[in-house]
């Protein structure tokens, strides 16, 4: 007797993907993930490149995608004790995945800020 594959669907109401899709690209996730597609940081590393996040919003993600097996939370034994996060395998092919779409928003954005000029104006972007 075989077992059925698990199949996700984030389409599907009660997929249990959602959540993770909902961390990995929610605002904070994409930063934080990109940020750490870099190299590995510490927290305050981290809340700086990240800049705007509130230390409440990354100690969130970061504790949601050390959860979801996307990061990895690491102490060192040190006075004080320093705690450094990194990629996991699979946070950084979805990181690489994430940094592909960042730098394709940040190149497209003259178009996208023209679009807006124009909206705002009232033309019809027919």
């Amino acid at each position: 007797m075989s077992l059925d594959p698990l199949v996700f669907d984030v389409f599907a109401r009660n997929c249990t993907s959602r959540p993770v899709m909902e961390t990995v690209a929610g605002r904070w996730g994409i930063l934080t993930l990109a940020a750490l597609h870099e190299g590995t940081h510490r927290f305050n590393e981290l809340r700086r490149r990240v800049d705007g996040v509130s230390e409440k919003m990354l100690s969130q993600t970061l504790h949601a995608l050390v959860r979801d097996g996307l990061v990895v939370r690491e102490v060192h034994s040190a006075i004080p004790p320093r705690v450094e996060y990194s990629l996991t395998d699979s946070g950084t092919r979805i990181a690489a995945k994430l940094v592909e779409l960042i730098e394709l928003v940040e190149a497209e954005m003259p178009r996208i800020s023209l679009a807006q000029e124009r909206y705002d104006a009232g033309e019809n972007p027919a």
